[in-house]
């Protein structure tokens, strides 16, 4: 690498949805605006007509384009081609730069053998982390995982948590390891106006296992039998949207929630009083970001990397798998809203401190010029 020439930056992940989308765009944009040529490579199978305008909406400014591919969730015989065809890719485009995002992308990558001219980046995102070691997938993955360690020459995570996770559940890669917050833009910083319509709690997210939706329908309905007859917002959509719908029904909560789908999380964070974020498990959620640069009063799971993001402010931190705390920490937050609106405050100006996009972005291409001097 020589500093005199813009790099060629291929980012890859398999699902665009959520977080990990919102942070590859972010990170994208971020190394365009300082010269950089940059490329995505995405799956074709999800994400819908969300994933599809938003890659729409960058790729005028990608160099090296966007591709879709069809990778698959699980590992199987279709990985082989879909390899063929990144290995392809990767030939036709040169990059300098191939960075992972997720297990599976990261995966893709690290099986190339080591190259003269390029880097291969691996950020996790959770990912196979998330598995229990004493499950069948956990122990396949880890093992993976483990393969593939030394085969990175920089591992970028967005948490100290994940860091921590990785390095005691895979081992101590001989590669590079930094860690760099996800970051918000300034504008992201601007109050959020609260909707007339609003309902006392709201949730922002994917419906999936690990977000934990399920766990605040069941804290709700149990706020409601002790005779607290709280109202719920769920702004999201995902793979468990029918299950949500099924429990809302088995609770008789049909009064009680409201199911807006997919929006922007601003005008999500618009609909309810508090945040709740009910995390079974999580590395760097933006939500948590985004609300606490809002100055949106929350609270939220004690997990992951959620302690990073709060730093000091973890009074409003509730165990984690267990409703009653969390029916607790949001009792407490509604009886008490001055309390609450004084520790968004607090985390806000935290929030402007520590995970900027700028300092993201930075933090991010000083890694990537590290691992090349590593070399």
């Amino acid at each position: 690498m020589t500093s005199d020439r813009p790099l060629r930056i291929l980012h890859a992940v398999r699902a665009p949805v959520g977080g990990i989308i919102r942070h590859i765009l972010d990170l994208a944009n971020g190394q365009i605006e300082r010269g950089h040529h940059v490329g995505i490579i995405a799956d074709s199978l999800t994400g819908g007509e969300r994933a599809a305008a938003a890659l729409a909406a960058i790729e005028p400014r990608l160099k090296l384009g966007v591709r879709r591919l069809a990778i698959r969730r699980e590992p199987g015989l279709a990985d082989i081609l879909v390899w063929a065809n990144l290995v392809r890719l990767i030939r036709q485009l040169k990059p300098d730069v191939l960075h992972g995002h997720g297990a599976k992308a990261g995966v893709y990558l690290r099986l190339r053998s080591r190259s003269k001219r390029s880097i291969r980046v691996y950020t996790p995102h959770g990912g196979s982390l998330h598995y229990p070691l004493d499950t069948m997938k956990g122990n396949f993955y880890s093992r993976l995982e483990r393969a593939l360690m030394n085969n990175t020459d920089l591992f970028l995570f967005e948490s100290a948590f994940a860091r921590d996770t990785y390095q005691r559940t895979i081992g101590t890669p001989s590669g590079l390891v930094r860690c760099v917050f996800n970051g918000v833009a300034a504008e992201e910083f601007d109050p959020v106006v609260r909707a007339d319509d609003a309902t006392d709690i709201v949730y922002v997210g994917e419906f999936r296992h690990i977000k934990g939706a399920d766990l605040l329908v069941d804290a709700v309905a149990r706020l409601r039998a002790d005779g607290r007859p709280v109202t719920l917002t769920l702004a999201g959509d995902g793979e468990e949207l029918d299950t949500i719908k099924a429990q809302i029904r088995r609770f008789a909560l049909g009064d009680a929630v409201r199911l807006i789908g997919h929006v922007k999380a601003r005008h999500g964070f618009s609909k309810g009083r508090l945040l709740v974020v009910p995390s079974r498990g999580d590395s760097m959620p933006y939500v948590v970001i985004e609300a606490a640069a809002a100055g949106i009063p929350m609270v939220a799971a004690n997990v992951g990397g959620i302690p990073e993001i709060c730093g000091p402010h973890t009074d409003a931190l509730f165990a984690p798998h267990n409703v009653d705390a969390m029916a607790a920490a949001i009792k407490t937050a509604l009886d008490d809203p001055a309390g609450a609106a004084a520790r968004a405050k607090s985390l806000r100006e935290r929030i402007a401190a520590h995970f900027s996009q700028q300092a993201m972005v930075e933090g991010v291409l000083a890694g990537y010029r590290d691992a090349f001097a590593n070399r």
